[in-house]
């Protein structure tokens, strides 16, 4: 029985929206000129969703999913992806205890905050042990399953520029990812402040935000949100948009795309949209909350064709011209 007692949903709403404010704050005192990012991250982890984050190295990714981690009352682990990495790795092994019965120890992807880091560079073998931890909320280890506590919220990094030696993420594991996020260099006057925090003896402390318990309850808030006819036709249209060859296909799908998103991207454009709503203060999403997620939902779930590349047009172009 949850101890989070708000008196309705609207006054809950209201402290979601609150919560939200204070983590961007607190989460700021660390991490310069992310605030995109951030709200994306945080959008995830009220929505019960999973982010892959896509930078070159040194834009802070691990240290930005370490502060969100600070931030919320959680319990936090990280794994450093490499080729050698086995699946027991992740998950745990039975080992022999001294009564010689077989003992379960588990492994890091047991917390509710995992960071993958360069989740890409591992096999795919370790690469899908971690599928059905994300989707399940379980691990299944000679037999037995064994249940990961809620929240749970996998954060995976990937470094765009070094290919050689790394596992693309296949399309159905990249589809478990609710967004992917890409993280651009910081602009000048950022760079500047970002200088003068890390290389000074200051130590910024990390106030606590939400507990666990308090996640769970808006999470259920977010799904509990109501969302208007005209709201989920335009996203479940978005997707069907994305489709070449299909009755709803643009003219860029049909000229750039090999393949478009599937269901779970009108799902996730919802439940995106949901939220979006809430941490700007409305109870109810309208178009423009779904288009502030579209991007992020869709840019890993469209393939584009040798045409689209030939030409250099970017996943996110043929998006935009979408919405």
């Amino acid at each position: 029985m949850s101890k989070v007692k708000f008196t309705s949903d609207v006054e809950a709403a209201d402290a979601l929206k609150v919560a939200f404010n204070q983590l961007q704050t607190e989460i700021g005192q660390v991490i310069v000129g992310q605030d995109e990012t951030v709200r994306l991250l945080l959008t995830a982890i009220f929505c019960q969703g999973h982010c892959l984050l896509v930078g070159v190295p040194g834009l802070a990714k691990t240290l930005l999913i370490q502060t969100i981690a600070s931030a919320l009352d959680l319990d936090f682990n990280r794994i450093q992806f490499t080729p050698d990495l086995m699946p027991s790795d992740i998950l745990g092994s039975e080992t022999l205890d001294n009564e010689r019965n077989f003992r379960f120890i588990k492994g890091p992807v047991f917390a509710n905050i995992v960071l993958a880091d360069e989740i890409n560079r591992t096999p795919p073998k370790t690469q899908s042990a971690l599928l059905e931890a994300m989707q399940e909320f379980a691990v299944t280890v000679g037999g037995t399953k064994h249940s990961i506590g809620r929240p749970f919220f996998v954060l995976a990094t990937q470094n765009p520029i070094e290919q050689e030696g790394t596992y693309p993420l296949p399309e159905a594991q990249l589809d478990r990812f609710m967004f992917m996020v890409t993280l651009d260099y910081p602009s000048y006057k950022q760079e500047l402040d970002i200088v003068k925090n890390t290389t000074s003896d200051r130590k910024t402390t990390v106030n606590k935000v939400l507990t666990g318990e308090e996640i769970l309850y808006f999470q259920h808030l977010v799904r509990r949100v109501p969302v208007p006819d005209n709201v989920v036709e335009y996203a479940v249209g978005l997707v069907h948009k994305t489709r070449p060859n299909s009755e709803m296909a643009s003219a860029e799908t049909n000229k750039y795309l090999e393949w478009g998103a599937g269901p779970r991207a009108s799902q996730n454009l919802i439940l995106g949209a949901k939220c979006n709503a809430l941490i700007n203060g409305k109870y109810s999403p309208d178009i423009e909350d779904v288009k502030a997620v579209a991007v992020s939902v869709l840019r890993h779930r469209l393939v584009r064709n040798f045409k689209a590349e030939a030409e250099n047009i970017s996943v996110e172009e043929i998006i935009k011209k979408m919405l």
